[in-house]
């Protein structure tokens, strides 16, 4: 069994570390034995633990998950020439993973907070000579897609990294606007979870304009409430967020 090492042991590595541990071994490296500690016992198998200073990472499958700010920190306390880093940090370039850590090859991925439920959706960009491998080890944690650039890769990261948050808003808006007209509070979350789940894969194969026309019949509920949504600019709110995100992943 492969062994991966997370440098980091924050929510992303635990979420990743959920979705691999059943096909890896993973050892996790940090600054702090507690936060080690907890970081196992919240994934709830043995791994390896391994303090961040000095540590040696030759030769080792490295994915990468501290904080933006701390790479240039953390890139001084390693040892060694990894074979691989993976990254998934925002908006951290390929020329500063270059800079800061040594490895045979660099892979930028982009995960998303459902990695911890297996349905993450990922985008990865890099040495194009680990695009299967990076493909096939982030498809653990779900969905994957390899973009042709870095700039394509922040884009994603503003949709799929970023976007959980924009859904979980719309998500409790909606229940908010039925218990406002009277429904229980319960029941209003379970309806709109109910409804996500489906939503969720019927957006698969149906294109978002066509699924909105077939459930949108002339004069009816639905076209009463979707103009509501157009005259608070929900649509253009959306692309605006998406060009904020983009924009802020260009300056981490």
């Amino acid at each position: 069994m492969k062994t991966i090492t997370f440098i980091g042991n924050g929510n992303m590595a635990l979420s990743i570390a959920k979705g691999l541990q059943d096909e890896y071994a993973i050892q996790v490296v940090g600054r702090n034995q507690e936060k080690l500690d907890a970081f196992e016992n919240n994934l709830g198998i043995k791994i390896e633990k391994k303090l961040l200073d000095g540590f040696d990472i030759t030769n080792k499958i490295i994915i990468l998950c501290v904080k933006p700010a701390n790479v240039e920190e953390v890139g001084t306390k390693l040892q060694g020439d990894a074979a691989v880093l993976y990254s998934v940090l925002a908006g951290t370039t390929l020329e500063k993973l270059h800079t800061n850590f040594t490895a045979k090859s660099y892979v930028r991925a982009m995960p998303n907070l459902a990695a911890s439920v297996g349905a993450s959706m990922t985008t990865l960009t890099g040495d194009t000579a680990y695009k299967e491998e990076a493909l096939m080890l982030f498809s653990a944690i779900g969905s994957t897609r390899w973009l042709a650039s870095e700039k394509e890769i922040d884009i994603a990261t503003a949709l799929a990294g970023s976007g959980p948050a924009y859904l979980a808003l719309i998500a409790e808006a909606l229940a908010d606007g039925a218990v406002k007209q009277g429904l229980k509070r319960d029941d209003a979350l379970a309806i709109m979870r109910g409804l996500f789940d489906g939503f969720g894969k019927l957006i698969q194969d149906v294109h978002p304009a066509i699924l909105k026309d077939g459930v949108m019949s002339p004069g009816g509920t639905t076209a009463a409430g979707y103009s509501a949504l157009e005259e608070g600019n929900v649509r253009s709110a959306c692309i605006n967020a998406l060009e904020k995100a983009y924009k802020r992943a260009t300056e981490l």
